[in-house]
């Protein structure tokens, strides 16, 4: 199995780039996001690779990182979700908002990514915060506030983990205290609620 590529890029395409490795052209699926950050035709790249092999074909699944590659397969892990899906999700999300939508109970920000409806997104959130809660609890710490605390999409949990956060709690923890909280509270929960109910589970 191929797990890394590292060679010169070649072309590039919708939905793919070819590496070319002394002088053999490997065709890699990337993302959208992964696509736009690599470097100019003929400078050098490194690829983590994902290999799927069928009776038919072999194809080769290329990303930025490993954590990129980790929530690649976890995300096909779940019922519904191939590998277009995933690649879906990881070209519309960060790995860290992926992460930081499913600590929320986030299905609008993981609908953004095309042929996710709801309930995929319901079932992903449902599956993945307990199947992977380590990869959830890096990627909640890492998400990026805006300055001043305020979330980018001005949703009532956002500006709830904001505050927590600016209270000196840790993302990770602030993220997983509001879920709880979004869970109690409903959908419709005010911000103060949930910053609320948010302090009384951080001080359980």
């Amino acid at each position: 199995m191929i797990g890394k590529l590292k060679g010169l890029v070649d072309a590039t395409g919708d939905g793919w780039v070819i590496v070319d490795v002394g002088g053999v052209g490997y065709e890699v699926h990337c993302a959208s996001r992964t696509l736009a950050r690599l470097p100019a035709r003929g400078q050098p790249v490194e690829l983590a690779i994902e290999t799927h092999v069928r009776e038919d074909a072999i194809r080769l699944f290329g990303f930025a990182n490993e954590l990129e590659r980790r929530w690649f397969r976890l995300l096909q892990g779940v019922q519904g979700v191939g590998t277009r899906l995933a690649l879906a999700i990881l070209s519309t999300l960060e790995p860290n908002e992926i992460a930081n939508a499913i600590a929320l109970g986030d299905k609008g920000a993981i609908s953004r990514a095309p042929g996710v409806g709801p309930k995929v997104a319901q079932r992903l959130i449902g599956e993945l915060r307990d199947k992977a809660p380590g990869l959830v609890e890096a990627g909640a710490a890492a998400a990026a506030l805006p300055e001043g605390g305020a979330a980018q999409d001005g949703s009532a949990m956002g500006d709830a983990v904001s505050a927590l956060t600016n209270l000196g709690y840790p993302a990770a923890q602030a993220a997983a205290a509001v879920a709880t909280a979004m869970r109690e509270a409903g959908d419709d929960a005010s911000t103060e609620t949930l910053i609320r109910l948010g302090l009384k589970e951080l001080a359980t």
